[in-house]
């Protein structure tokens, strides 16, 4: 029997509100519980006022929903199917030579255009809050003082202590960051009272300085001295400079190709914005996985009776999804595992346990 348009509507605009019901109450939780915490981290600062921890806890909610949206396809699914069931719509359907595989034709294109949006006009627009949230963060409860980027004409890093800063640029880097080549620094008093300029070919990070090499000082009303070595005083490590780029939570699916070549170029590894991009590139796939998980656990569950056994089922998979998602992510940021292997493994494990449990309960 061929599913009709308007019954395909119909279960479409189900699984999305089924969808869209637990989405909700997830974030509802997940707000208060960014709130909380946010408080926690600012007490005592008084810069960090209850205001400022409502617009914090509100930018980074959109990166928070990314997260946890397919856990919320899976429960909105899981609820819809049993609400459908309970109903006798579903029942009825079959009995009329609906197959499995025909109703959950709309949940899994609802589930593949909502990937997509999710993707490609969401994404962007969380990581600019996740950016602006990433800011206020560093500023008022984390006291960050040095800053660092990447752009086409190299690495850029400035530093501060409670004497001045300095801003030093890099045309190139090795060593995993330890060590600079074509560098010039720039040297301020207090704010931006500039006291001097330093042209090296080459910047040593070693602990608590800088040693620069075959190094030009110039001064304002002095003349420029040549320097076999010289030395400047940093509060940057190497994890701090490895860590300091921008988060790969505050660029875009469309910015993250090119940020990627440009950081590869610098000399840093960007395995952790690659395994995001590709995280981020799964979504459709993964929230069409979690609909035929959650079809395995309710169609046949709920005809029987065992509601809480389905719960049980489906609060289980969730935590199992994202533990073995935080154990791939782990092993692909490490190199233990390649990008493309680590960012698509939970995606593809989910998509074939879910077809092949239901064509065991449907069709074996």
């Amino acid at each position: 029997m061929r599913l009709s348009p308007t019954f395909s509507f119909y279960l479409g605009r189900q699984f999305l509100l089924g969808i869209g019901f637990v989405m909700g109450v997830l974030l509802a939780l997940i707000f208060l519980i960014d709130v909380v915490e946010l408080l926690r981290r600012a007490a005592g600062r008084e810069a960090a006022g209850f205001g400022l921890v409502l617009g914090m806890a509100a930018l980074n909610l959109p990166n928070l929903a990314q997260k946890v949206l397919p856990v919320a396809t899976l429960f909105g699914a899981i609820v819809t199917f049993s609400r459908l069931t309970r109903s006798n719509e579903l029942i009825v359907a079959r009995a009329a030579g609906v197959s499995v595989w025909q109703f959950l034709a709309p949940a899994l294109v609802i589930a593949l255009l909502l990937g997509a949006f999710m993707v490609t006009l969401f994404n962007p627009l969380a990581a600019i809050m996740s950016s602006r949230y990433e800011q206020l963060e560093g500023r008022f409860l984390e006291g960050r003082q040095s800053l660092l980027a990447v752009s086409a004409t190299g690495l850029w890093l400035r530093q501060a202590d409670e004497f001045g800063q300095s801003v030093i640029h890099a045309r190139h880097v090795s060593s995993a960051g330890t060590e600079l080549r074509k560098v010039i620094v720039f040297m301020y008093k207090g704010q931006d009272e500039f006291v001097g300029r330093i042209d090296a070919e080459r910047a040593l990070l070693l602990d608590g300085r800088w040693r620069l090499s075959d190094a030009l000082l110039t001064r304002p009303q002095e003349p420029a001295l040549r320097l076999a070595t010289y030395e400047i005083k940093t509060t940057l490590t190497l994890a701090q400079i490895q860590e300091g780029f921008a988060s790969p939570q505050t660029l875009s699916f469309w910015s993250l190709p090119g940020f990627i070549r440009t950081l590869e170029r610098a000399g840093f590894s960007a395995t952790r914005h690659r395994l995001h991009w590709h995280n981020i590139l799964s979504t459709p796939l993964l929230l069409a996985a979690m609909i035929l998980l959650a079809a395995t656990f309710s169609l046949r569950l709920t005809r029987r009776g065992h509601t809480g056994l389905l719960l049980g089922a489906g609060v289980l998979t969730g935590f199992l999804l994202y533990f073995v998602s935080d154990v791939v992510h782990a092993f692909g940021i490490a190199g233990n595992l390649p990008v493309i292997l680590a960012a698509w493994t939970p995606t593809g494990i989910c998509t074939l346990l879910g077809l092949s449990l239901l064509l065991h309960l449907e069709d074996g």
